[in-house]
């Protein structure tokens, strides 16, 4: 198979926000070292848009207001709320019929009862919200960013970084299994731990925390998030004898366009 004919899977990411005493923070994980992509790195929850993602945008009994967006963008944002219910018990949903979010002790109830099984991929996400009565709270998530994997990569994601302030009651765990690890972090101090060999950062991440760390709040994170366009970013890889770089669109965000990634 070519490098090119490498299928590009759909993903969405969470950023998750709370502030803390000492400034902004978001919530990261962990991958297992045995994960076969980004093993060992500090990431935000999320993973592939699957086929019960989709069945749930296809049902407006499922997911509730559609907010003007259609199947394909829902899916990305259903994707998303799972994702981080799978990853960190953090549960981004609502009661039908009620418009505040699900208590802590309810997402805990929620959670014990079917989050393992459906991080093994006995339950779907559509059976729980279902069997629980709730809709996810799709309207809560604000597009930050767009990145598409490098063509040449033997892994391709198309991935959608959505930012939600997490419930004030709900602190989030690591599943133990995919993620080993969690954290509360500014995201200034996780890059700053990333130089220090504290952290693994992938490409993505590190800019993206670089780009969120502009902001010193949640409330202004969501703000200028609702104010930006988002560029989709595809990097492309340049290579020469000695080193290797990523070139990317310059008005993306990013403070640049052309980044050194050390040897070729």
């Amino acid at each position: 198979m070519s490098k090119e004919a490498v299928a590009v899977r759909p993903a969405s990411t969470m950023l998750l926000l709370r502030d803390g005493a000492e400034g902004m923070e978001v919530f990261m994980v962990v991958r297992h070292h045995q994960i076969d992509f980004a093993s060992g790195a500090l990431v935000f929850p999320g993973g592939s848009v699957d086929a019960d993602d989709h069945r749930i945008a296809g049902d407006p009994t499922l997911y509730g207001d559609s907010a003007g967006l259609d199947a394909a963008a829902l899916a990305f944002r259903i994707g998303a709320v799972r994702e981080t219910f799978e990853e960190c018990g953090i549960l981004l949903a609502r009661t039908k019929g009620s418009n505040a979010l699900v208590s802590a002790a309810r997402a805990d109830e929620v959670a014990a009862a079917h989050r393992a099984a459906l991080n093994k991929g006995e339950r779907s996400f559509s059976e729980i919200l279902t069997t629980e009565g709730m809709v996810p709270a799709l309207d809560l998530l604000v597009p930050f960013a767009h990145w598409i994997t490098p063509v040449g990569m033997p892994k391709r994601f198309d991935t959608h970084f959505y930012l939600a302030v997490a419930p004030a009651d709900q602190v989030g765990a690591h599943d133990g299994t995919e993620s080993v690890d969690s954290i509360w972090v500014s995201p200034n101090a996780a890059v700053e731990g990333a130089k220090t060999g504290k952290f693994k950062l992938v490409f993505a991440t590190e800019r993206n925390l670089i780009k969120l760390g502009k902001q010193n709040s949640a409330a202004a994170s969501l703000d200028a998030a609702r104010r930006d366009r988002v560029v989709t970013v595809c990097p492309e890889i340049i290579r020469s004898e000695t080193s290797r770089q990523l070139r990317i669109p310059a008005d993306a965000g990013y403070d640049g366009s052309l980044f050194d990634m050390g040897a070729g």
